[in-house]
């Protein structure tokens, strides 16, 4: 497995903003999977239609520190360290930037090239949703 770390520049310099868009089921659905859902820290993610192939994965909440990050890990492979994902929201010392870091893992090289690809998708509609 290989660590995978991506971090995108956001156009806003709240927080507040960027949390609401990935601490809760209702900001992960305008732009990580078609459904999301919450329940006692699970969340379960939804990709595909009714009337098409879906699939359906879900996350427990492992920890999260508001306006800053959420700690989540995959149901399918709970075992290993690699089930954790992470989303952060990190601020420039200098400039007062924020960045949202994604934390994820790969089997290999084809699947790190291919999360990345999903991750920079995902960027680009919470981009397209939100203005971040």
């Amino acid at each position: 497995m290989q660590k995978l770390t991506i971090e995108y520049p956001l156009s806003t310099r709240s927080p507040k903003i960027v949390w609401d868009m990935i601490s809760n089921a209702a900001g992960l659905q305008k732009w990580l999977a078609d459904t999301v859902t919450e329940e006692d820290d699970v969340m379960t993610f939804t990709w595909g239609q009714p009337w098409t192939d879906r699939d359906t994965k879900q996350s427990r909440v492992l920890e999260k520190m508001k306006y800053e990050y959420i700690r989540l890990l995959w149901d399918y492979h709970e075992d290993t360290p690699e089930a954790i994902w992470e989303m952060c929201i990190e601020k420039s010392d200098q400039t007062g930037e924020l960045s949202l870091r994604i934390t994820d893992y790969a089997a290999d090289d084809e699947e790190a090239e291919d999360l990345r690809g999903i991750w920079d998708d995902n960027f680009e509609r919470l981009h397209r949703v939100s203005g971040l």
